[in-house]
């Protein structure tokens, strides 16, 4: 049987503007089937999310985060190495990881650009609910088919 209950794995760095992922995605999923996890940031959301995939507690892992430019590179290992991580964690388990996780070059901490990723954020999180539903029911679907 499938889990109908969804994890949400969110990193706390700009969480003023990460934290509206989740809300988007309660627009689409209800909150008594949504379990919200805190991370201190973006590298620790692949090692929760690949234990709470193996927990079989959920049908789909979601995780958010905005890996910030600050104009050295260290944004880019750890963006690549948390989607890696993230994709790797589903494939693991074989439960659905979907990532919320956006690297913008060039943000800045002013008003326009934090209103605009507040937004931004919000999308996401609905489209992260629609992929967790949508491969929830495809999955779901597949299951007489591999018992035949």
């Amino acid at each position: 049987m499938t889990p109908t209950r969804f994890a949400f794995v969110k990193a706390q760095w700009h969480a003023d503007v990460v934290d509206r992922a989740l809300d988007g995605f309660l627009q689409l999923i209800p909150a008594d089937q949504v379990d919200v996890f805190d991370v201190p940031g973006a590298f620790e959301m692949p090692l929760l999310a690949r234990d709470l995939a193996a927990s079989g507690r959920y049908a789909a892992v979601a995780c958010a985060a905005l890996v910030v430019d600050g104009g050295i590179y260290r944004h880019d290992f750890v963006a690549q190495a948390v989607v890696d991580g993230l994709m790797r964690a589903g494939l693991d388990t074989g439960v659905p990881v979907l990532s919320v996780s956006l690297t913008p070059h060039h943000y800045q901490e002013t008003p326009q650009h934090t209103e605009f990723f507040r937004a931004h954020f919000i999308q996401k999180g609905r489209e992260a609910a629609e992929a967790a539903l949508a491969i929830t029911r495809t999955r779901t679907a597949l299951r007489p088919l591999a018992a035949e």
